[in-house]
């Protein structure tokens, strides 16, 4: 990814808030999708929704974009109620779905004009405008093609220059670069932040991908349905403590114990690196404040065998660790899946 702390930095969001969410519940029969999640986003903010599949994020976006009735709870976006003004609601939002929503029938560049005519935009920039987002998404020779010719990398990278079309007050990105080459995501992302700074847009962002989570003001941490941390990265991160050392060892619950009675530390099983494939033997975490200046003591005076040793400064995906229990990557599909259908026939019902 590109260095986006930079450019963060350097447009501070302002303190108005362009949403406003109170208890806002989602249900489906006795399943609760989303359970009473309240937050602000704040005008001109990148604001993330970090969390694996089924954990909420879609849902919140969907009745945030009037997709969805809300169970419970209430929220407003630019002022208007999302439940009781939808029309004001979709006139100030820009949406990029994790479901392809293109028409197939059309060339690139005819999906981006019917997009543009849709959200007045006029007619007389809607030709420059398709020409610079497809220049950013590495479409330009494959403008007058039609969708169904491309594959599925191409259709997601025209999905998201179809919704920065008409530069929208909030845009929601479900999962915006999945599946996409790094290039093509550091090329977006400079787009991204050049439009929150210029067009002033607020950007509302889901994601399981830690390092696009780096891009955000703020992070949402959601699980079952829940906001479970809300701060920026680097406080979140701070949370965390000094170091995250990890230990590969053939006793694991020999080496906990003695850490627990040596140190006092608690060490909690290490999931397997995200590659497989590693040695044999039994993985612990545990986190301390210097690990330059623990290690020494703990190769010293433990007697349980270690295989192996790794130290590191704290990431988002310890962050979620510590309050979830996994990892993010371990993610499953669960009952909210099942679900995904019914915002399907939603969605094809308001573009017809």
């Amino acid at each position: 990814m590109i260095a986006p702390a930079q450019a963060t930095e350097a447009a501070a969001p302002a303190a108005e808030p362009v949403i406003v969410v109170e208890g806002l519940t989602r249900r489906f029969g006795e399943l609760t999708a989303v359970d009473g999640v309240s937050f602000e986003v704040r005008r001109q903010e990148i604001f993330g929704f970090l969390g694996p599949n089924g954990a909420g994020k879609t849902t919140t976006i969907n009745m945030l974009c009037t997709l969805l009735s809300p169970s419970s709870g209430r929220a407003t976006l630019a002022g208007f109620d999302v439940a009781r003004q939808q029309h004001q609601v979709r006139s100030s939002i820009g949406l990029v779905f994790q479901d392809p929503t293109l028409d197939e029938q059309l060339t690139a560049r005819e999906n981006l004009h019917f997009h543009a005519m849709l959200y007045d935009v006029p007619r007389s920039q809607r030709a420059r405008r398709a020409e610079k987002v497809l220049e950013m998404v590495g479409l330009t020779e494959r403008a007058d093609d039609r969708v169904e010719t491309f594959s599925g990398g191409m259709r997601r990278r025209l999905e998201i220059a179809r919704g920065l079309m008409h530069y929208p007050r909030v845009l929601f990105l479900d999962e915006p670069t999945l599946g996409l080459d790094p290039q093509t995501r550091n090329a977006i992302w400079e787009h991204i932040l050049e439009l929150r700074q210029r067009y002033d847009i607020t950007i509302f962002l889901t994601t399981h991908y830690m390092d696009e989570a780096e891009n955000c003001d703020r992070i949402a941490i959601i699980d079952h349905g829940r906001i479970v941390a809300l701060d920026t990265p680097g406080a979140l991160k701070h949370e965390v403590g000094g170091d995250v050392i990890t230990l590969r060892t053939g006793d694991g619950e020999r080496l906990r114990k003695e850490l627990a009675e040596r140190f006092g530390l608690e060490a909690v099983p290490a999931p397997a690196p995200a590659t497989g494939g590693g040695p044999a033997g039994e993985r612990l975490r545990l986190e301390v404040e210097s690990g330059r200046t623990f290690l020494p003591r703990l190769l010293k005076e433990v007697e349980s065998e270690i295989l192996a040793v790794t130290v590191r400064e704290p990431t988002l995906d310890d962050v979620f660790l510590r309050l979830t229990g996994r990892q993010i990557r371990e993610e499953n599909v669960d009952k909210r899946d099942m679900m995904k259908s019914r915002i399907r026939r939603r969605r094809r019902m308001m573009r017809h």
